[in-house]
């Protein structure tokens, strides 16, 4: 009798042990995303420092950079490393490669940085190109291989996954009939969902309700998407499910919840791998400030952080571990200018917004008070695209190259500053690189050009136009 009471005793031990593992892996620690893309960043040590400061409980890095990751020895935040998109098709069929990435990349530095899961490739099935398309086929593979060498190092616990982004699904709207695309469905994302299953892992998704709102601001309530909707009674009753919805991060994720239950995979956890709101942008992206940025990110934390769990209306009580994005402005960040303007910091430091990720600190005692929005509605008007304060000077060549490519588009985009034409006065790189590029912005908008040239230019509503010489303008209205 005393050997079975031992024996039961041993069972409920190890049960409770298990369930403790369960909750810590299970946590709601928020995290932040730790991006590079920038020439102006803090140093790795410093960088920890601030990460540190905010409370984050979790870091994702785009690539396994040894500073960072020595700088993060030693702490207790968990860390997330990435294989590269460009080695993913590699690893798939090589074993020997794949367990030379773990033993360099993690190995290396486990378990002293606390590395807790390994992402493979980022948004792979966003890809459009050809060589894009036919890495999709490599990634789940690429996926067991890793898996694999981990296995053999005695590593377990680590999880094997993949961060895509909301484009995976055909339909999202109502959240019911959330529905993966039909080219990655059956051949991509089941295969996937069953490695998820198969080692309890999580669907990484990148979820950016900003992008949704602004698309459909005109349909979407800015309250709704910043998490007060429930305040103003602002909600959506999905007709199919029933379920109502206060949020629209909620509404969104959930559609990726029917979809994968539509594969036959309805238990399959979720992990946001990136969310946020941009602090910044362009005169033409609405919405784009601190005080959105702020709110949403500060509700963000209050929901993920409550206690009950939350979850979401197809979920509820279950956690959703998630990475913020971003830790830092990144000035090299290619793209519209909300690119460029998703973090907490700015790159000398100062954080754009006070923000605690533990969620300790209500909303109420942040200070200083957030500046008001002035861009919650679309811009209109004309705009141009001249050269960026201070760039001209610095990079001349660049400058140089730009105007070329500029004026090497599209029909007469340039004739206005040529020798003897009304724009050629005064005979200035910067003045011609002015003409060049509001010209080529006005032509070639529509079809998906931006204002950006390498960070060369940014976005005016100051006319440049100059005596008879009047520049094209992109007109908003």
């Amino acid at each position: 009798m005393k050997l079975i009471v031992t024996a039961f005793s041993f069972l409920l031990l190890l049960l409770l042990l298990a369930s403790v593992s369960c909750a810590a892996e299970f946590s709601a620690k928020v995290g932040v995303n730790y991006g590079t893309l920038g020439n102006n960043l803090p140093k790795p040590s410093e960088s920890v420092q601030l990460i540190k400061s905010m409370k984050a409980g979790r870091v994702k890095l785009y690539s396994p950079d040894p500073d960072i990751l020595k700088a993060l020895k030693g702490t207790k935040i968990q860390v997330s490393i990435m294989v590269p998109n460009q080695l993913i098709s590699n690893i798939s069929s090589n074993q020997t490669l794949a367990n030379e990435w773990i033993k360099t990349n993690f190995l290396a530095y486990y378990p002293d940085t606390l590395i807790r899961y390994v992402l493979v490739g980022n948004e792979i099935l966003s890809s459009t190109d050809d060589a894009g398309k036919r890495t999709w086929y490599d990634l789940v593979p690429a996926m067991r291989r890793i898996k694999f060498a981990l296995k053999a190092c005695n590593i377990s616990k680590v999880k094997v996954g993949t961060p895509l982004a909301m484009d995976v699904l055909e339909s999202s709207f109502p959240p019911s009939n959330g529905t993966f695309r039909f080219d990655v469905a059956v051949p991509i994302v089941k295969p996937l969902l069953e490695f998820l299953k198969k080692t309890r892992s999580f669907f990484f998704i990148d979820c950016y309700p900003y992008f949704a709102w602004a698309a459909n601001y005109q349909s979407i309530h800015l309250d709704y998407a910043l998490f007060m909707g429930g305040n103003n009674n602002l909600t959506y009753a999905d007709p199919v499910s029933g379920l109502t919805y206060t949020n629209l991060l909620d509404q969104m994720l959930d559609s990726l919840v029917f979809a994968m239950k539509r594969l036959g995979y309805p238990d399959i956890r979720i992990w946001v791998c990136e969310t946020g709101w941009p602090n910044g942008g362009d005169v033409d992206q609405i919405g784009a400030n601190v005080y959105n940025a702020a709110t949403y990110n500060r509700n963000l934390v209050s929901k993920l952080t409550a206690k009950p769990t939350k979850g979401t209306p197809a979920r509820p009580g279950v956690t959703l571990p998630t990475f913020i994005f971003s830790l830092y402005n990144e000035n090299q960040k290619p793209g519209p200018g909300t690119e460029r303007h998703w973090g907490l910091f700015y790159p000398n430091g100062s954080a754009v917004y006070p923000i605690d990720l533990s969620g300790e600190t209500p909303s109420s005692l942040y200070k200083p008070p957030l500046p008001l929005p002035d861009n919650d509605k679309p811009y209109k008007g004309k705009i141009w695209c001249v050269v960026a304060k201070g760039k001209g000077a610095v990079n001349m060549t660049e400058l140089g190259s730009a105007v070329a490519y500029a004026c090497g588009q599209g029909n007469q985009t340039c004739a206005a500053i040529q020798p003897g034409k009304q724009c050629y006065n005064p005979n200035s790189l910067i003045m011609h690189a002015n003409y060049a590029f509001s010209s080529y912005w006005a032509q070639f908008r529509a079809q998906g050009g931006t204002c950006y040239f390498g960070g060369l230019a940014v976005q005016t509503t100051k006319d440049p136009s100059h005596g008879s010489c009047k520049y094209p303008a992109v007109t908003l209205s």
